[in-house]
């Protein structure tokens, strides 16, 4: 059995990945699509914890944009992340993949709280670790969340699946003859201000050595090209 490079990922998922075609709410279709990819990576023995976001049940800067407190709006963008959270884990469950639910702000009815060397240990017994409610602190979005976690559980690389190939020198939709980047160092992403992660989030990967690949969850086999090491998506790193 091919053996994969990477022992242990963090991969952040975009809300929107759970919606249907009108790109808002929790498709359980997609939801099943997105677990079928998690358990494919899963079949190289390669442990998984998932960290989403909100976009497709809220979004912050709508209520911003309203004259809504940014701590409040950041709040329910929390709850949000778990609703996404408990909707991805069953149905990974309904594909016999063992899951653990942990959130940084306390619901014990629905979840388990995050606690580092619990989400660990669930990794080391093969569980799937979903981690919702961002980091439990408003200003910080979900990529700096993932960010953090992916270094508290001392994770070998930060998949950040979105809907574009990698990283590019402008909007590809826009433009269509903007450049694709296969690598950048750290500080290049930070001086291109980098539009598919914060610089929060590159700046702690930065600073921990950790690696980040930006690829599209949709696009066949990407997940497993990337913890198998091949070249996929775009690389930043040292």
């Amino acid at each position: 059995m091919t053996v994969a490079k990477y022992r242990r990922v963090l991969l952040k998922l975009g809300g929107e990945s759970l919606a249907g075609p009108s790109g808002y709410g929790i498709s359980p279709r997609r939801a099943e699509e997105v677990a079928a990819k998690i358990v494919a990576v899963r079949n190289y023995e390669v442990e998984v914890a998932i960290v989403l976001g909100a976009g497709n049940i809220w979004r912050g800067r709508d209520g911003l944009e309203h004259g809504m407190d940014h701590a409040t709006a950041d709040h329910m963008g929390m709850l949000a992340t778990i609703m996404n959270a408990l909707a991805l884990a069953d149905a990974l469950g309904r594909m016999g993949v063992e899951t653990r639910v942990q959130t940084a702000i306390e619901m014990h009815t629905i979840a388990e709280p995050y606690i580092r060397l619990r989400a660990i240990r669930h990794l080391e017994k093969g569980r799937v670790v979903i981690i919702g409610g961002g980091t439990g602190n408003p200003f910080f979005t979900t990529d700096t969340a993932a960010a953090l976690r992916a270094m508290e559980i001392d994770a070998d690389l930060l998949i950040k699946a979105t809907k574009v190939d990698g990283v590019y020198s402008e909007d590809p939709r826009q433009n269509p003859d903007a450049r694709k980047f296969d690598y950048l160092t750290y500080m290049e992403a930070l001086n291109m201000r980098v539009g598919v992660m914060d610089a929060t989030a590159i700046s702690l990967c930065m600073d921990n050595d950790l690696p980040i690949i930006v690829l599209d969850l949709w696009q066949p086999g990407s997940l497993e090209r990337a913890v198998l090491g091949e070249k996929v998506g775009t690389l930043i790193s040292r």
